[in-house]
């Protein structure tokens, strides 16, 4: 089962579609009216509206909602399971209600979705946010859609009506895993908040038919298996195949002379796909305004050759179609081979490309002259995935409306600004020239042009200093010739933004610091922020019912409003009732592994957390040797266990299938916490827990109920973190190092609610540059020494030291992300930890200091960042 197509009389009404002038739309640009052909042979319609003037007052009124009561509502959910599933109640099954369901608050938002468009298609245009991003971690979309129509309490009255449980329905929901982690949620945010404050923006992405796999363990290693999120049908989507977007490839570029008598340059591709649009509504809180969200979908030009099939080639006969959706088909291919990175390659086109024109061909007037482009969109590049999209405009402007480059350069200039999200060199995209100029000829063209200008003003601007040219320029010479995808955007955007304060000075000072030297203008910050509709409210409504009913309603789209709990930090009540909600929120947490993973979390213990993606940076392995320690304490009788706070670890991670060193982490975390956790020594005092396939989901379940937040990544490295602020946000305190978001969390909390630890930025970098040697700190630490020798004697691994030997190997001789370094000072604050835990009162009273002074955390207070630094567009539009 498919998204649900469109019915005609709304594609009429195609938020971010319709031309603001009301003149009917095509694929190929056509102003004779009527039907067209589509690539399938097919004839669409594409005037909007009726051919006549309707005579019904029904047809002539506005697209309203179903009226907002019990029976209104029972009344558009049969309908929906009766006309739409195609069966009675009776004999419906789970799916068959649960998508009923979906679609009758859909109908609901739909409405919205209409008459926002509308407005602004008929008042003064706005200048748009044009969000592009490789990914979107959505999370369930039911309640949060029940809770921007205010429909909650309605539709499970209207369940219960029905004889039907509405959590029934929720567990049938499946997330879309179209991301990765950290960056897929981010954007989720930001679309959350635009919508909230009524920025007018489209967000554009891919909808992968398999999103990020899902995680399983076998004999304690990760197994991927792939996640066919649409498998049971996907009702939030709606398409529009007849608004397809063709995006070529390969091929070559020509010159030829146009009638004016110039010389121009003409790509002629060798083959290409269509690009088919699937509308999600991405509504604001409670304001109703509902944005969109396009993703796209590839499928083949002619997905099908009747001629090859009748003679007996059937596999032959859908080749193309296979070929062309493999573009959609996987979040991220694994790409260590050649294919896989032009697989992705292709796939950051393939959005881009269908993106921006479809911006331009579809939701600009016909009569639209691209040079006043600048005034109509700001394209935000989600760190370098759409940065393909700079010559892509610039080929359109110079290769299909004819402008000359220094004009098509000025408007390109002005529609884009970048966003970096790491601190990594070999996070920064580059891509050889050979692929580029085999899959993209004329874009390498373009590139090729662009550097040449730059590099000459370089050289303008430095004269005599050819190795910062070399460091800057577009194209590298070293280790194979590339196109550094983070310069591009740089030299291209009107404001190049790191993602917390810390970031954003590293960012300048070490991994874009010629280009800040250049343009110091330019370069900006803006610090995440997570959704409080998902994160707080959906998420936590014990702890939104109690600070709704301390200070009052209206926080949610005010975050700054939680600075007035801080005063109950020292009311004895209040810090009683905010210990239940904790306790209340370990108590689901705790049902909801057991019924998910069969895992028993223990009762009264410290409830220790480290969920997100793993990689060594994050240092998982740090955490790891902190357990082992813990573990090693207990059963050598140095401390008695009776006397030891009782903790419980629970990970939550997934290793990219191609990174071995990750994928060793997650086998001995679960060999650790197999061998822990059936020890009888331990007496119940240490409990390690990892359910695989984490997300957004369980990260909603799990965050809440959380004491201790790990946020232990070695300072410089992670750029801003979003973990961190929902961790904080739900209550729980942090153990971290000042890295990324991690010192603004701490500025606001004050040191004493927060646990620090570890080397600074500078002190990592002096200690690198003398030379790190991992094994001294070995060798002079003696509990140090003892973890790391018990994991490589195979105790928690049934004897075999072969299977940790690489771990350890690493540890001792390369450690590239000192956890060996900072050990000793993170034992220390977990021991304080400890300590502080003990004090049950005062925890509390942390905890709610923490929660009290984050509402800086908002993602809508960093889209207005965005909005008053970078986009200048209005809000309540």
């Amino acid at each position: 089962m498919t998204d649900a197509p469109t019915p005609l009389d709304l594609v009429a009404e195609d938020p971010e579609n319709d031309r603001t002038d009301g003149a009917p739309v095509s694929l190929s640009e056509s102003t004779t009216g009527g039907a067209s052909e589509s690539t399938d042979g097919h004839a669409w319609r594409h005037e909007t509206g009726p051919r006549h003037t309707p005579t019904s007052t029904l047809a002539n009124g506005p697209v309203i909602s179903p009226p907002h009561t019990v029976d209104a509502f029972v009344k558009a959910f049969l309908h929906e399971l009766n006309f739409g599933q195609g069966v009675p109640l009776s004999r419906s099954s789970v799916n068959d209600q649960y998508l009923a369901l979906a679609r009758t608050v859909r109908s609901y938002l739909m409405a919205r979705w209409l008459e926002t468009a509308r407005r602004r298609r008929t008042d003064k245009p706005a200048k748009m946010v044009g969000y592009l991003s490789a990914e979107y971690l959505l999370g369930r979309q039911l309640d949060n859609a029940l809770l921007a129509t205010e429909l909650t309490d309605i539709a499970t009255e209207a369940m219960v009506a029905c004889g039907i449980e509405i959590d029934d329905l929720r567990q049938q929901e499946v997330e879309p895993g179209l991301g990765n982690g950290g960056l897929g949620r981010l954007a989720a945010c930001f679309i959350d908040s635009m919508a909230t404050l009524g920025a007018s923006s489209i967000a554009y992405g891919i909808r992968y038919e398999y999103g990020i796999f899902q995680q399983t363990f076998v004999d304690n290693r990760q197994v991927e298996k792939p996640d066919a999120w649409l498998s049971m049908g996907g009702p939030w989507g709606v398409v529009h195949p007849e608004m397809e977007v063709p995006v070529n490839f390969g091929g070559h570029v020509e010159t030829y002379v146009g009638e004016d008598g110039r010389e121009r340059r003409r790509w002629t591709p060798a083959w290409g796909v269509m690009a088919l649009r699937y509308n999600y509504m991405v509504p604001g809180y409670q304001n109703g305004v509902v944005n969109t969200l396009r993703l796209w979908r590839a499928r083949a030009t002619e997905s099908f050759d009747l001629h090859i099939f009748n003679a007996g080639d059937y596999a032959e006969a859908v080749r193309a179609q296979t070929f062309a959706e493999n573009i959609s088909k996987v979040l991220y291919p694994e790409d260590s081979t050649p294919q896989g990175k032009e697989l992705r390659l292709q796939q950051q086109y393939f959005f881009v490309a269908a993106s921006i024109k479809d911006f331009i061909q579809h939701t600009m007037p016909k009569d639209f002259d691209v040079r006043d482009l600048p005034e109509r969109i700001i394209f935000q590049l989600n760190d370098t995935h759409p940065v393909i999209g700079i010559p892509e405009l610039m080929r359109i402007l110079l290769d299909e409306h004819d402008l000359e480059w220094e004009e098509a350069w000025a408007i390109t200039k002005q529609c884009f600004a970048y966003t970096c999200h790491t601190l990594l060199p070999e996070a920064l995209e580059v891509w050889p020239v050979s692929l580029m100029e085999r899959l993209l000829p004329r874009h390498m063209e373009i590139i090729y042009r662009i550097n040449e200008d730059f590099v000459a003003e370089l050289r303008e601007t430095y004269p005599g200093d050819e190795l910062r040219v070399r460091r800057m320029s577009i194209i590298a010479d070293h280790p194979e010739r590339s196109v550094r995808m983070a310069h591009l955007a740089t030299v291209a955007s009107v404001k190049v933004n790191g993602v917390a304060a810390l970031h954003s000075e590293l960012l300048k000072e070490k991994v874009l610091n010629d280009f800040s030297e250049l343009w110091p203008e330019r370069f900006t910050n803006v610090t995440n922020g997570v959704t409080p509709r998902r994160f707080i409210k959906l998420s936590n409504p014990e702890q939104s019912k109690l600070i709704s009913d301390t200070i009052g309603k209206g926080w949610v789209a005010n975050l700054d409003r939680l600075e007035e709990l801080v005063g109950y930090a020292d009311d004895a009540d209040f810090r009683e009732k905010f210990r239940a909600v904790k306790a209340h929120n370990k108590t689901r947490i705790r049902n909801v592994l057991v019924s998910r993973d069969g895992i028993a979390l223990p009762e009264g213990h410290l409830l220790d957390v480290m969920v997100k993606r793993l990689h060594e940076y994050k240092r998982q392995s740090l955490k790891l040797l902190h357990i082992v320690t813990l573990y090693d304490r207990l059963i050598s009788g140095e401390v008695e266990p009776s006397t030891v706070t009782p903790r419980t670890v629970v990970f939550g991670a997934k290793a990219a299938p191609g990174y071995a060193m990750a994928k060793e982490t997650i086998f001995l975390i679960n060999s650790v916490a197999q061998t822990v956790n059936n020890d009888p020594r331990v007496d119940g005092r240490l409990f390690v827990a990892f359910p695989p396939n984490y997300n957004v989901t369980l990260a909603e379940k799990l965050i809440p109920a959380a004491d201790l937040s790990e946020q232990i990544s070695l300072a410089g490295k992670e750029a801003s973190g979003t973990g961190n602020m929902k961790f904080a946000l739900n209550g729980a305190l942090t153990i971290g190092t000042d890295d990324g978001a991690n010192v603004e969390i701490r500025q606001l909390v004050g040191d004493e609610n927060f646990f620090l630890f570890g080397m600074t930025e500078p002190e990592v970098a002096e200690l690198q540059a003398k030379g790190y040697r991992p094994g001294e700190y070995y060798e002079r630490d003696p509990q140090l020494r003892r973890a790391i020798d018990l994991i490589a004697s195979g105790h928690f691994t049934k004897g075999s030291r072969d299977a940790v030997s690489s771990f350890v190997g690493d540890l001792l001789y390369n450690d590239r992300f000192l956890a060996l370094a900072d050990y000793a000072a993170y034992i220390e604050a977990q021991d304080k930890v400890e300590a502080a835990y003990g004090d049950q009162d005062n925890w509390s009273r942390m905890a709610i200091l923490n929660v009290a002074r984050t509402g800086f955390f908002s993602s809508d207070r960093s889209i207005r960042d965005y909005i008053d630094r970078i986009w200048h567009v209005k809000t309540g539009v």
